[in-house]
């Protein structure tokens, strides 16, 4: 049974083995770029994680796992185009390195590659595998146009929000676990369980990313701190505090996210009622929730090899706390 860093080794690994033609250069060079950048391999990890509950032999699924990955980086250089995102990592975005045009091929590429990397995987569960995988292709999809659509839709609820990091972030990590179990023949039901868990726990982990986007440190978020609230981007943390907001706070939070102003001033401004309405506390409670939620679920998994999973959950909530 192998541990987290242990995964996260052999995902490395796997992908430094990873080979790309030296021509044409600005096609193949953002993409090894930007899977040298690191991160925390979290998706192929469950990819594994999840197999070896019930095979200890994950050879079977580090194609899959390498899969999920080059597809979550793709998603990453098209959605840091329409973000205007200067950092990545803490380093510069591919489109802010070369420009747009190469950011979009080669993350098509790599869309491409991701494909080729899933249907490698066992002729047996193959259809399996790639119906899954093609559902939350789309899914993410959608969830980055809800997204977008956002930015200038007025009337954004709650539960709008919460359905939109389901399907932009929280399905590829439910997916991820779903394929770790068919390639390892888990029955449905357990497959269930542990699509739900990652369900549960990818909607934990972004409301955790929307709180630090607001008030993590900048040295070590990997991104531009501030930067979903000078994008107008209407996150829980926004949402919330319109419910709780008086006449003046309310006037000022739609004011601030009507201008196109991508200013500290307004960051800090915008923050301050966010401090003033306990919004980071409220934030922290819905992501606990969701937590249990998950921990329900991976309780029901039949397997005594769920150490790593626990491990993985206990390291999102000390995000929490």
């Amino acid at each position: 049974m192998k541990s987290i860093q242990e995964l996260s080794a052999l995902i490395n690994d796997e992908l430094v083995k990873i080979e790309y033609p030296e021509n044409p250069s600005l096609l193949y060079q953002p993409i090894d770029y930007i899977l040298s950048l690191g991160g925390k391999r979290m998706r192929p990890i469950l990819v594994l994680m999840a197999h070896q509950l019930f095979d200890k032999n994950i050879e079977k699924a580090i194609s899959p796992a390498l899969a999920i990955e080059v597809f979550h980086n793709f998603t990453l250089l098209h959605d840091d185009i329409m973000d205007n995102a200067p950092l990545r990592r803490g380093q510069k975005t591919v489109h802010e390195k070369w420009n747009n045009n190469v950011a979009i091929l080669s993350g098509d590429t790599m869309l491409i590659q991701a494909y080729q990397l899933m249907a490698a995987v066992d002729q047996s569960v193959i259809k399996q595998v790639l119906e899954v995988f093609s559902k939350v292709a789309i899914e993410v999809c959608e969830g980055q146009q809800w997204d977008m659509n956002f930015e200038t839709k007025e009337d954004v609820k709650i539960s709008d929000y919460l359905k939109m990091i389901e399907y932009k972030t929280a399905v590829l990590l439910a997916a991820a676990l779903q394929i770790g179990g068919i390639t390892a023949e888990a029955s449905s039901l357990q497959q269930n369980h542990l699509y739900e868990f990652g369900r549960n726990m990818g909607i934990a982990f972004q409301l955790k990313d929307d709180l630090l986007d607001a008030f993590g440190n900048p040295d070590t978020f990997g991104k531009q701190v501030g930067g979903d609230i000078m994008a107008n981007k209407k996150t829980y943390l926004y949402l919330k505090a319109l419910t709780l907001a008086n006449e003046n706070q309310h006037a000022d939070l739609t004011y601030y996210f009507s201008t196109n102003d991508a200013s500290e001033t307004k960051v800090e401004a915008v923050k301050s009622i966010f401090t003033g309405l306990d919004v980071h506390h409220l934030t922290s409670e819905l992501m606990k929730e969701y937590h249990s939620k998950a921990i329900h679920h991976l309780d029901a998994i039949e397997s005594d090899n769920k150490d790593p999973l626990l491990a993985f959950s206990a390291m999102l909530l000390d995000r929490v706390s």
